[in-house]
């Protein structure tokens, strides 16, 4: 297992992306604008993200961030937020356990059984502070964000 966990949000809508692009958006689990998800730093994730790099942003995601998401933005897969008794099923006491769980690479955040691996979030307060067709190195918000994804996903939640 590797070290570092990764938040990707989807920015652009997908009019006029190449298949490829949309196939391996769906395959990251983002098919759909201002969509997040959680996945880990192996190389394959990585060349995933740098083919769709002008549609997504990622980062490396704090623990308290992915507690936040699972609070306000987790679902189970019929629907409703996360509740004690899914946690239970799935061994953890607090959804404060599950994110340590998930940082820390002891569980892949898209194998838990009854949550739906990804988050649909709202555009960020007061709106993106840049361009979103530039890449965030270039002052715009696409691409590797590092630390300030947490920001961003906090404004988004």
């Amino acid at each position: 297992m590797s070290g570092k966990c990764l938040l990707v949000i989807r920015i652009r809508g997908g009019v006029n992306a190449p298949r490829r692009v949309e196939d391996t958006l769906k395959m990251l689990r983002v098919s759909k604008n201002n969509a997040a998800t959680i996945i880990d730093d192996r190389p394959e994730y990585l060349g995933m993200l740098q083919k769709v790099k002008d549609w997504v942003t990622w980062g490396e995601v704090r623990p308290e961030t992915i507690q936040m998401l699972l609070e306000k933005r987790g679902k189970t897969e019929g629907g409703r937020p996360l509740e004690v008794q899914t946690l239970s099923e799935l061994g953890f006491s607090s959804i404060k356990d599950l994110a340590e769980a998930i940082s820390d690479g002891r569980i892949q955040f898209w194998k838990l059984k009854g949550i739906k691996p990804f988050f649909r979030l709202h555009p960020p307060k007061k709106g993106f502070k840049r361009s979103i067709k530039r890449s965030y190195t270039d002052r715009g918000e696409l691409g590797y964000r590092g630390e300030a994804i947490n920001e961003l996903a906090e404004r988004m939640c």
